[in-house]
């Protein structure tokens, strides 16, 4: 069989077809059904039924890749020298922003090779060459890189973590969950929202027992305290019943949260004995493991649901968070995801 120029499948693909299609071949030679082979070979029925016929009309040779049915418009070496070429910025091709776009692409192909390529036929060139679309990282004007740099790297936050011994390691982090998706849209009167829910969410790690994650939830249905969110005695009842739920001193790693940082709170910790608190470098959400438990949340429980009560809304979020809390594995996955350890080096 062979294979379109354009259709975008590297060489370890073809083959990884070529292999499927044989396997298929020794299996019709059996007399199996196509449909029990496309179920085994997770393909669809309709390909399997033709690769039959063509295994019909000329046998397992058939099937093999004979290779590509068209040489490719650019070769090799003139792929080479394409790829100098994002390599010098769009702005020295004259446009003024750093986006290389597919259309961008085909134009610097026509004036540098002087061949035309459509939009599907570029994408499938860089795809089938290893090329894919990249997302630029969106950073804060005000993050610190170099603090963040130094905590990921094990210097600073790391290195504090692991003196602690006997402690148990908190994250604290608060989100805002509205009543309809965080991936779909909706239409409502102009100037009105949907009321939200927030969450103060707790990861906990101790060396040689298994990760825990405690939160409270809070109906945003009013000021309290100046805020629509939790004040700073929301946050003190939080860190009081989980050195109750935890029986030992407490670690809190949080971020610079005007209220994290209340007077009324300072004092609170500056008089308890069992807690020790440390804050995050400005805007550096990735070195919170509590910012991967928000996705998980986001992308599973409440992805594409629309509530129409508020209470619906915390019953759903509530099962999210429980399901959460039985599963270690992944509140571990959103430690080792920031970069940092609990381990003592």
């Amino acid at each position: 069989m062979r294979y379109p120029q354009g259709g975008g499948l590297t060489a370890e693909r073809q083959q990884f077809r070529e292999e499927l299609r044989l396997e298929a071949a020794e299996r019709f030679a059996r007399g199996e059904a196509s449909s029990v082979i496309a179920k085994d070979l997770r393909v669809s029925v309709r390909s399997v039924q033709r690769w039959r016929r063509t295994w019909d009309e000329g046998g397992p040779r058939a099937l093999r890749s004979q290779g590509l049915a068209s040489l490719p418009r650019l070769s090799t070496r003139q792929f080479a020298q394409l790829e100098a070429e994002p390599a010098k910025g769009p702005t020295a091709h004259g446009w003024e922003d750093q986006r290389w776009t597919l259309s961008r692409v085909k134009t610097v192909i026509g004036w540098r090779f002087h061949l035309t390529y459509t939009i599907q036929g570029v994408r499938k060139l860089l795809v089938r060459n290893g090329w894919s679309r990249q997302v630029p990282a969106r950073r804060a004007t005000e993050r610190e890189d170099e603090a963040v740099r130094v905590g990921q790297g094990g210097v600073a936050l790391r290195e504090r973590l692991a003196a602690v011994s006997g402690a148990w390691r908190i994250f604290e982090e608060e989100a805002g969950f509205s009543m309809t998706p965080p991936q779909a849209r909706t239409r409502s009167q102009r100037g009105r929202s949907r009321r939200r829910i927030s969450i103060a969410a707790l990861t906990c790690y101790k060396p040689g027992h298994r990760s825990r994650l405690i939160y409270r939830p809070r109906r945003d249905d009013g000021p309290r305290d100046g805020r629509k969110s939790f004040s700073w005695h929301d946050y003190r009842d939080l860190l009081i019943a989980a050195h109750q739920q935890l029986c030992g001193p407490i670690v809190l790693v949080r971020d610079n949260l005007n209220v994290h940082k209340a007077a009324d709170l300072r004092e609170f910790a500056a008089s308890r004995d069992w807690l020790t608190i440390y804050y995050l470098p400005s805007y550096a959400p990735d070195l919170n493991p509590v910012e991967g438990i928000w996705s998980l949340l986001r992308r599973g429980w409440l992805s594409n649901v629309t509530f129409s009560t508020p209470e619906r809304l915390v019953r759903r979020t509530r099962r999210g968070l429980r399901h959460i809390q039985y599963r270690s594995d992944l509140m571990d996955g959103c430690l080792a995801e920031t970069g940092l350890t609990v381990r003592p080096a």
